[in-house]
């Protein structure tokens, strides 16, 4: 296992669709192994697997002692009616926090190392965790999600932060 190191904005693995994972080797067992050390540092709820450099879909999360991984998630559910616009930041966008929608609740699906079903669901922080590492996996950053004023100030900090 290894801590590894954070990719940060302007890194194109960060804006790149993940690949599905379709083998269980010793490769992925690695890619698990690395995110859950990773994550499990103060300050970090998720962390997405192109984080650390690598284009699969995986992510691992460390919420109030709760830490672990899943493979292949697929956002499943999300409440429609109920959302929430609380501060979000990023550890790929370092210092920044902005007001980010996100739905109330979110559910993705996806396998663990044994190829058995994983869960990771629930509301506020949990369905913020799920909705942003799905982002991660399909290229995006939580920037993109921000209101067009907010976005704008987002990336005159970003570019200021390079």
């Amino acid at each position: 296992m290894a801590m590894r190191e954070i990719r940060v904005i302007g890194d194109p693995v960060l804006r790149t669709p993940c690949s599905e994972i379709t083998e269980i080797d010793a490769r992925v067992k690695h890619l698990v192994e690395d995110l859950l050390e990773t994550v499990d540092e103060e300050g970090r709820a998720g962390l997405a697997a192109p984080q650390i450099g690598v284009s699969l879909r995986a992510f691992s999360w460390n919420i109030d002692g709760d830490i672990g991984y899943i493979l292949n998630p697929r956002l499943t559910a999300r409440s429609e009616d109920e959302f929430q616009d609380g501060e979000e930041g990023c550890l790929s966008v370092p210092g920044l926090w902005y007001p980010t929608e996100r739905a109330w609740y979110a559910r993705a699906e996806g396998i663990d190392l044994d190829g058995r079903p994983v869960v990771v669901e629930g509301e506020e922080i949990w369905g913020r965790l799920v909705q942003h590492e799905c982002d991660h996996l399909d290229g995006m950053l939580y920037l993109d999600r921000l209101d067009r004023a907010t976005r704008k100030k987002a990336m005159r900090a970003v570019r200021e932060m390079m």
